[in-house]
């Protein structure tokens, strides 16, 4: 919604009370404290009226409830299409999924608010069970104005490129700055940036080079708006992995969803990511 519709709504929603629901202090807005209390009293009624509408649907037969998963802001590129067939089959499914950074997503299952995390680094701090979905690979990209090279960039040059960076608390920023410390690469930050699409259009803008995701890049790789560097130790390589608390009890839904994974992810990606298989192909033809 736009911030003029939320205002409208907000609006409405005070009219029907005689004791205000926010307040401003300065320029920031702040929740009273009835509007707290009006606010946690709303959350149960619409929870209520989930539980009839699932209890309606499971007398009929349908496997109902809610799906809740988190996770990290690349794996927009991938979480949609382990979704969208399960949830067909299943109408009586709704689905909660926060997309954020790996922080967050790792917060929100050691508190237990999630069914599944989708994460490309498993997390130490936490005994977890795992899916695996498939691979994530990490390249350096340029925009059209990259030269085309017949050779592959050493290290050396690599410190030289002005690179735009995620914000910390990204997976991919995680993986990014291990390679480097690991391979004692001190290289030129340019910027940082809060999102992959943000990165992506600043590269293409020319304002530097950066390591981003190939799952995140087809539409740019297909119009020639971004090039692949090749770079030696690149790409750098991890999974794209689903997982939850070990010892969690999961729902029907949550164990449904994870059966039908297992049993169908091999027909997606055959389906749905041939396309790296084909940008493999395209590289090893120019030797990179």
């Amino acid at each position: 919604m736009s911030q003029p519709a939320v205002s409208i709504q907000l609006r409405n929603l005070q009219d029907q009370f005689d004791i205000p629901l926010t307040e401003v202090v300065g320029r920031q807005l702040y929740v009273t404290e009835f509007g707290k209390e009006i606010y946690s009293m709303a959350e149960r009624i619409i929870n209520e009226v989930y539980a009839i509408n699932y209890k309606t649907m499971s007398y009929k037969g349908l496997l109902t409830g809610r799906l809740i998963i988190s996770i990290v802001s690349t794996g927009i590129y991938v979480m949609p299409y382990f979704l969208t067939d399960f949830l067909k089959l299943h109408q009586g499914i709704d689905l909660v999924m926060d997309v954020t950074n790996k922080s967050k997503v790792i917060t929100s299952l050691h508190n237990n608010e999630i069914d599944f995390a989708l994460v490309s680094i498993i997390p130490q701090e936490l005994k977890v069970n795992k899916e695996t979905l498939m691979e994530n690979e990490l390249f350096v990209v340029g925009n059209n104005k990259e030269k085309n090279r017949t050779y592959i960039v050493s290290k050396e040059e690599l410190k030289e490129m002005p690179l735009i960076f995620r914000e910390e608390g990204s997976g991919t920023r995680y993986v990014m700055e291990n390679y480097f410390y690991k391979h004692k690469i001190n290289v030129r930050k340019k910027m940082e940036l809060t999102s992959n699409e943000a990165l992506k259009q600043a590269v293409i803008a020319g304002l530097g080079n950066s390591v981003m995701p190939l799952i995140g890049l087809r539409n740019e790789l297909t119009t020639g708006d971004l090039k692949i560097i090749p770079v030696v130790g690149f790409p750098i390589k991890s999974k794209w992995q689903l997982i939850w608390l070990k010892g969690k009890k999961l729902s029907p839904v949550a164990q449904a969803y994870i059966k039908y994974v297992h049993k169908n992810k091999e027909a997606i990606l055959k389906d749905k990511f041939s396309w790296i298989d084909k940008v493999h192909l395209l590289m090893s033809r120019k030797n990179i």
